[in-house]
């Protein structure tokens, strides 16, 4: 991949795959996208029902700040993560990241969760183990019943059509538990309607700026 290095307005980067251009993180804020989303609403959201443990499936580890942050955002509740990628980014790429000066956290975790090798878990920090394959989510078998929550964060359906499909949606549904979630930046239409005919119930959040809403689906 063709990837840039991008200051988005909260200081924090992105990178922008100039070969479908388009940026792993909303240009408003990549920070602030991030922790609207998959952690106010998803992972916050989840801390509301006072789990012991939490299995977290992210789809697109891209630059590691999801994680990144899951890992920064507490340490009361183990949390048992895996991140799925089918492009990592270079150690060259990630090495010039500023997501832990922005956020004022120790860098060395950041670096832990990029040189982690691949298809390996291991600990992170006591609470915070994290478990990265490298491959294609269409490819991957999945567990049943298996996640209480998925950080789902390709590329829009717009760039990456393949990964809005419903039989892929289909594949998500039956790794997560009864009662866990999916949650992404994306709200179309067409994508809350396949979540309602897998049985989710679809949620509207209010979006971070850029973004009118944002989508939560409950299995």
């Amino acid at each position: 991949m063709a990837l840039q290095l991008i200051t988005t307005k909260d200081g924090s980067h992105t990178l922008r795959n100039t070969e479908i251009n388009d940026t792993y993180h909303s240009i408003h804020g990549a920070i602030q996208e991030s922790r609207h989303v998959f952690i106010n609403e998803g992972l916050g959201h989840l801390l509301n029902e006072s789990p012991s443990k939490i299995d977290i499936l992210e789809v697109g580890f891209g630059t590691g700040l999801n994680a990144y942050l899951t890992l920064l955002f507490q340490d009361q509740i183990r949390i048992e993560y895996t991140a799925i990628e089918a492009f990592p980014i270079s150690e060259d790429i990630y090495s010039q990241l500023n997501y832990g000066i922005v956020l004022g956290a120790d860098r060395d975790h950041f670096q832990k969760l990029h040189q982690l090798n691949w298809h390996q878990s291991a600990d992170i920090t006591d609470w915070f183990s994290l478990s990265k394959i490298h491959g294609r989510i269409e490819q991957i078998e999945l567990p049943s019943d298996h996640f209480d929550l998925v950080y789902y964060d390709a590329f829009g359906p717009e760039k990456q059509p393949e990964m809005w499909t419903i039989a892929l949606l289909e594949r998500l549904a039956i790794t997560i538990k009864p009662g866990g979630s999916l949650v992404t930046y994306c709200s179309k239409g067409q994508f809350q309607r396949d979540l309602k005919t897998l049985g989710f119930r679809v949620e509207l959040p209010p979006g971070p700026p850029g973004k009118f809403e944002i989508v939560r689906a409950v299995k």
